[in-house]
């Protein structure tokens, strides 16, 4: 049985919105300043881990753009364009980017489904509509943080509004030389 890692960049405020350029944001691309080889080498690791990637429709459809047209020497672009994709939407029928597919059925089951299929870390990243779905019904088994140093004041949070309080247990924490913080945290 497989783990759900929910992995995200999140401004010090809880904004996740358009991290990479994204069009559409007033402070898109927000995270530029902070990349470094050593925040590389920390999502290299999490994208070679994982055995599956678990899109929401939207970032789908901004990584498959993007990913089948970037090279590396490190394996991060072969790893992303070449692991198997499962996609939650109700619009899209036809994928393009290699190894990608509908995840069919009511969502909840369908990723409980996938979980427990899987020998390993199915990764989400970005896919704020999953990832509030996937909170609410219980489903995250970790989530891996990287906040940076900046408040945004405005744009679409990674944790959604709701009544009941969450209990997380801290995994890992450490700062990278940008200010970056890496945490990590399972549901308690």
């Amino acid at each position: 049985m497989g783990e759900i890692v929910v992995s995200e960049f999140v401004s010090v405020d809880g904004v996740m919105e358009a991290p990479g350029g994204e069009e559409g944001y007033p402070h898109t691309g927000w995270t530029f300043d902070f990349h470094t080889p050593e925040l590389r080498r920390a999502k290299l690791g999490e994208i070679l881990e994982a055995r599956v990637h678990l899109l929401g429709r939207r970032t789908y459809e901004s990584f498959a753009g993007a990913w089948p047209h970037y090279e590396d020497d490190d394996g991060f672009a072969a790893k992303m364009n070449t692991m198997p994709k499962r996609v939650v939407t109700s619009t899209l029928r036809e994928l393009s980017w290699a190894n990608s597919q509908v995840l069919e059925g009511p969502v909840t089951e369908a990723v409980t489904r996938l979980r427990d299929e899987t020998d390993g870390v199915v990764l989400v990243a970005g896919s704020r509509t999953l990832v509030h779905h996937l909170l609410a019904e219980g489903l995250v088994d970790e989530l891996r943080l990287a906040v940076f140093p900046v408040i945004l004041g405005s744009g679409f949070r990674v944790f959604p509004d709701t009544e009941h309080a969450t209990g997380l247990t801290l995994q890992s924490h450490g700062a990278l030389g940008s200010g970056v913080q890496l945490v990590t945290y399972r549901r308690a």
